[in-house]
């Protein structure tokens, strides 16, 4: 962002009226007219995959309410709105289209006369590089609202809500690990207030893979809002397992999809499931067509020619998309950072079999228990050097369960054997698959390095593979975990000594490929910190984005797309919500203030007992501290307190006549905190009880 930014703009409009139509999963209209592209261009034909049904079942009508929201002073159009055509079915997955404002010119990035190759490969010098939060005119016809709740300036709760008109779909509902700043919070999700409110627009979910910072939030969300779930067969797998643990949360309409499915979500949505790779099976980017045009939103992805299950991504598809216009793109920013292209995972399938081949004792790996991929090549290569395989961790085991279920684990069975049998195996015939590898304080890796596991412990001669990546702010548990394994004599194996991990998100030159396959008028950098974004922004710009065409979204920020113009006009509520236990969002920042200060500086309790006819104390103060004072000093500290304490109380209490007053004036503790302070340097919580007699 440059000094010359310019804040954006705030004001509203009333949403038109609602509308309802059947709910069918179709074959998508790739011919719809474009908003980038001249409506004269011939019709494309995408051959149908052999065998492919192109039946799809009817889905469920549902209602719809409208919700206000403001708009500027409008401005001329840049260009006009394609109309909305409707969607059929088609054995070749392309429908005859609506080829009307053929006046329409096309997007071109590069510049007018550029070909298609120097389109990719001239990049675009920035030019005064301005954030604007706006682009283009707005018109009175009814916009399209792209609202994230979650996952911009951040890893994790990753949610995003799409309306138009009466019309509502939300593309995933994950959930956020708690950062250092909440102690004893379990998890964070999104403020789902927006969508609650107009939860009788909302027509579906669609899951774009099986992670939790995909999912988690789910249970959450489906306390108060109910439509259908749209997923891969593991992903919805996995969230039926979920949900199986909430008694409240049965007869959810969770539906499987594969790639290539298209569903007619309602009357302004149709959407259709891509083939991408990621670090779990079944991962998918999303397209939506919309009456404005086409959606693109790339989840969670990577491009690996040589994937461990399954195809490769489906650039055919996505390029497809971009040769007849693509209106909006959300894509992936977390490794824009990184130069070059992510390493296939093929290569991590290598590493594992030069290390059992290598290794003469029991080696234990630590992964992500999603990890689908990583967990079929440790079987594999257990089988190729006759070990057997041992599970560890609640979440490996369910995991394992829902993709064997699904025959995505491919193994003999005699290969997987129960934790509690190891003692009966040698040393050279056993692999360990645990949970752990960031170093979770219950996790079962951590367990087993400070001997607290019922089961496994570490010995001399082990090695330890921690096949993933060091999430940012686990740097330092996971350090010591490493020097605990040293200590106790195993071999350690992480990341940076050997290849046993690759990314499951695409690196820079594999964004700059998809930015240029689908050329989008105006891109949201996603999934990622500001600087992510930021960086992400800069990259679509260097590939010939127009700047005023990018928009850095924060979570709760509404970007309206009207008839050729885009802008951010309002904010809605998106402030992240704290799970504590059974609690949701219960939580102050007071609560929250108080653990931070127990956690840093203890607490010290003072309970004292008085005469409630001549407001004297009948005993001396009894004070008590907790991980506020070392055992060499209390004892002297704490007797001086309840002296200070008796002073105060009698020298003010005979004035005042009110023993209660006194001891819990502010005066008190401010003269009580002094005393600790000057002592021991420390502000410790200070707690007062007292009892009259």
């Amino acid at each position: 962002m440059t000094e010359n930014q310019k804040p954006f703009a705030r004001s509203s409009k009333k949403a038109s009226e609602p509308s309802t139509e059947p709910n069918n999963r179709v074959k998508l209209n790739m011919n719809a007219p474009s908003p980038n592209k001249k409506a004269s261009n011939p019709p494309l034909q995408a051959p149908n995959p052999a065998g492919k049904d192109s039946s799809r079942s009817e889905k469920a009508q549902r209602t719809d309410g409208t919700a206000p929201f403001r708009s500027e002073k409008p401005q001329t159009p840049k260009r006009n709105a394609p109309s909305h055509s409707g969607t059929e079915k088609s054995p070749n997955r392309m429908g005859t289209g609506n080829t009307s404002n053929s006046g329409r010119k096309a997007h071109n990035p590069a510049g007018k006369k550029a070909t298609q190759i120097e389109k990719m490969m001239i990049p675009i010098a920035p030019q005064n590089m301005q954030m604007n939060r706006s682009s283009g005119s707005h018109s009175g016809k009814s916009s399209l609202r792209v609202i994230p709740l979650g996952g911009l300036g951040e890893i994790g709760k990753n949610m995003t809500v799409f309306e138009y008109e009466n019309d509502i779909i939300i593309v995933d509902c994950g959930v956020a690990f708690p950062e250092e700043h909440m102690p004893g919070i379990d998890a964070v999700i999104q403020d789902f207030s927006y969508v609650i409110a107009r939860k009788d627009k909302v027509r579906g979910i669609f899951l774009t893979h099986g992670h939790e910072d995909h999912i988690g939030a789910l249970p959450y969300l489906l306390t108060d809002v109910r439509c259908p779930i749209y997923g891969g067969r593991l992903t919805i797998e996995l969230l039926r397992r979920k949900l199986s643990e909430y008694p409240n949360l049965k007869k959810i309409d969770m539906r499987e999809c594969s790639a290539g499915d298209v569903i007619r979500a309602c009357a302004s949505f149709t959407v259709e499931f891509i083939r991408v790779n990621h670090s779990i099976a079944d991962a998918f980017a999303i397209a939506i067509q919309t009456p404005l045009g086409n959606i693109i939103h790339t989840g969670d992805f990577k491009i690996d020619y040589t994937p461990i299950n399954g195809d490769p991504i489906d650039l055919q598809r996505l390029a497809e998309y971009g040769h007849r216009g693509v209106l909006l793109l959300l894509a992936d920013s977390t490794n824009v950072e990184k130069p070059g292209v992510s390493p296939s995972e093929m290569h991590v399938g290598e590493s594992f079999q030069k290390i059992f081949q290598n290794t003469p004792g029991r080696i234990i790996i630590a992964t992500f228990s999603s990890h689908v991929h990583r967990m079929q090549q440790i079987f594999t290569a257990a089988e190729a050097h006759n070990r057997k395989v041992a599970l560890v961790g609640r979440s490996m085991l369910n995991v394992f369960s829902a993709a064997n279920s699904l025959g995505y684990i491919q193994m003999k069975p005699e290969t997987l054997i129960d934790i509690s049998d190891i003692n009966r195996y040698k040393n050279e015939e056993l692999v360990i698959l645990t949970t752990g590898s960031q170093a979770e304080p219950m996790s079962a890796l951590t367990r087993m390095a400070f001997a607290s596991h019922r089961i496994v412990e570490i010995h001399p001669g082990d090695t330890v593979i921690l096949s993933a990546n060091l999430i940012p702010g686990n740097e330092k548990p996971i350090y010591r975990l490493i020097n605990e394994l040293f200590r106790l004599g195993a071999h350690v194996i992480y990341e940076s000594l050997a290849e046993v991990h690759v990314s499951g998100h695409a690196y820079r030159n594999e964004l700059m490929l998809i930015h240029q396959l689908i050329k989008p008028k105006y891109f949201i950098p996603a999934h990622g910190e500001y600087r992510m974004q930021f960086r992400h922004a800069e990259l679509a710009k260097t590939l010939g984005q127009p700047w005023e065409n990018i928009f850095i979204m924060n979570n709760g920020d509404v970007l309206e797309i009207g008839e050729g113009s885009a802008r951010i006009k309002e904010t809605v509520s998106a402030s992240p919500v704290l799970i504590d236990g059974s609690g949701v969002g219960d939580l102050d920042n007071r609560v929250l203030r108080d653990r931070m200060v127990l956690a840093d500086d203890g607490v010290i309790t003072v309970f004292l007992v008085a005469d409630r006819a001549s407001c004297t104390l009948k005993t001396q103060p009894i004070v008590q501290a907790m991980g506020f004072l070392y055992e060499s000093e209390a004892d002297e500290i704490l007797a001086e307190c309840a002296k200070k304490i008796a002073s105060y109380i009698e020298k003010n209490a005979a004035q005042s006549k009110d023993m209660s007053g006194v001891v819990y004036s502010r005066q008190m503790r401010e003269y009580l905190r002094s005393f600790l302070y000057e002592r021991t340097k420390r502000r410790p919580m200070i707690m007062i009880s007292l009892a009259k007699v």
